[in-house]
């Protein structure tokens, strides 16, 4: 029987010292291209960032080179698989870093220790441990670790700044810091940035809530709701299974059961988040774009919205 999803989708990054990024980006784009990968892949002197999807042999080639790259060999990536091709065309791009802090030229070689998900437990249940979620404010409100400081940032562009205007009450009392985030990629060059600011014990939960979520038995779980996911999964609990959240297509916030049933919710046109930020003309247009979707479904098409499944 022929495989129901024949696309493969891969995510992955790695920070590494790449001294001319800008050298290796025709011969990556080259290759994916020869191949048929389409996405996006992020090259910055502090590493590799990307998501690809293609047939297993293309994604194993991209793979393959991205790892030939200087300090990349170790580099991991994450699997999910689609019935369609996600993305319409293939990018590499320049950027000064491969995840946003505002704080580029840290070192990606001097970040916090690994942390497995089976030990994490363990560090975080420790009184002395700061545990830190460094990711955005609408992630944190659907799910986060008990117990975890929720910057309340909206971008991780914001976090530097956060962590020097509460440095001394933070850090009172704490004999070292531990953050995450969804895969591993911003709590990783957190911890970065907090050993660049003299911080030196900090620890990173190894793949991120991602990887926890696939490990650890529900019953052990310290992480209370769901996670967030940048793909029309929108959220996920334990063993990756698909959760309860859907996506506000108006404003891109995560849709909870309760908010569906609120009078400000219309399917595709607003929610909760955004209804008393939109106006009559900007609603109408939302109903119109989700009044096409609905008939390229119906049609067979394909469409914004196809959901990408985890292995």
């Amino acid at each position: 029987m022929a495989d129901r999803h024949p696309v493969r989708v891969a995510a992955f990054y790695r920070f590494a010292l790449l001294p001319d990024p800008a050298a290796l980006r025709a011969p990556l784009l080259s290759l994916c291209e020869r191949h048929g990968a389409k996405g996006t892949i992020l090259l910055a002197p502090e590493g590799v960032n990307g998501t690809i999807a293609g047939t297993p042999a293309a994604l194993d080639a991209v793979l393959a080179h991205l790892r030939a790259l200087p300090g990349c060999a170790d580099l991991e990536a994450k699997f999910a698989t689609a019935p369609v091709l996600p993305f319409h065309r293939m990018k590499v791009r320049l950027k000064r870093e491969i995840v946003t802090m505002g704080a580029p030229g840290l070192d990606p070689a001097a970040v916090g220790d690994y942390v497995a998900p089976s030990d994490w437990n363990a560090l975080i249940d420790d009184p002395e441990t700061l545990l830190i979620d460094t990711r955005n404010d609408y992630e944190v409100r659907i799910g986060t670790f008990a117990g975890a400081v929720d910057p309340a940032t909206a971008s991780f562009s914001d976090f530097s700044a956060w962590f020097r205007d509460h440095r001394d009450a933070l850090l009172a009392g704490k004999r070292r810091v531990a953050m995450f985030c969804t895969g591993g990629i911003r709590c990783e060059k957190a911890t970065a940035f907090l050993k660049a600011e003299g911080v030196s014990d900090v620890f990173h939960l190894q793949g991120g809530i991602l990887k926890y979520l696939e490990e650890v038995e529900p019953a052990q779980s310290r992480f209370a709701g769901e996670c967030f996911v940048f793909d029309q999964r929108v959220a996920v609990g334990p063993g990756i299974a698909i959760g309860s959240h859907t996506l506000c297509h108006a404003c891109r916030m995560p849709v909870s059961p309760e908010d569906r049933a609120s009078p400000a919710y219309a399917d595709g046109i607003s929610c909760p988040a955004c209804h008393a930020a939109r106006d009559d003309n900007q609603r109408a247009g939302y109903a119109e774009r989700h009044r096409q979707t609905l008939l390229a479904q119906a049609r067979g098409e394909d469409h914004v919205g196809r959901r990408v499944e985890s292995d």
